[in-house]
């Protein structure tokens, strides 16, 4: 069985509802066991042009399904949740396979640790709440290291499930 760890977000419709349904799929879809999922936090779109505010969480859960075998499962529940794969426009879910156990992986479909993770505010803030202690295998850094490094001029709340 392999941790991973899961971002979510959404800018179209209801996000927090989104999120939710999208977290409920991943188990509905055999993806594994869910264990933890953070709060949801507004932000500032980045790299979308759009007025829409996003919300993102992240999601831990354990699998025995290959890397690949998940990232097509999550990209199945995208598409049954109506997201347009088309780039910079609003997204009613994104997916992001974040981590998945300490593994590196570079292959055409698929990069792990995702390599965004350390710059993206909306994605450490929540990861820090369910692993502030987890080390990036690659830079050797903690969530908490990494959130602390990082300057960002973009706008992260926690809000609420309502």
């Amino acid at each position: 069985m392999a941790l991973v760890y899961i971002g979510l977000g959404s800018n179209e419709g209801d996000g927090c509802r989104n999120l939710q349904n999208a977290w409920k799929k991943l188990s509905e879809a055999g993806c594994g066991v869910l264990f933890s999922l953070s709060s949801p936090y507004k932000s500032e779109p980045v790299g979308v042009e759009t007025e829409n505010w996003f919300v993102n969480a992240v999601g831990v859960l354990e699998t025995k399904l290959t890397p690949e075998d998940l990232l097509a499962k999550m990209l199945a529940i995208e598409k049954e949740l109506g997201r347009d794969r088309s780039k910079g426009i609003d997204r009613s879910i994104d997916l992001d396979l974040l981590y998945y156990d300490d593994l590196v992986l570079m292959t055409p479909q698929l990069v792990l640790p995702h390599p965004e993770i350390q710059d993206r505010l909306f994605v450490l803030l929540p990861l820090a709440e369910l692993a502030p202690d987890h080390i990036h295998p690659v830079s050797g850094k903690t969530t908490s290291m990494m959130r602390k490094d990082l300057v960002s001029d973009k706008i992260v709340n926690k809000t609420t499930w309502d």
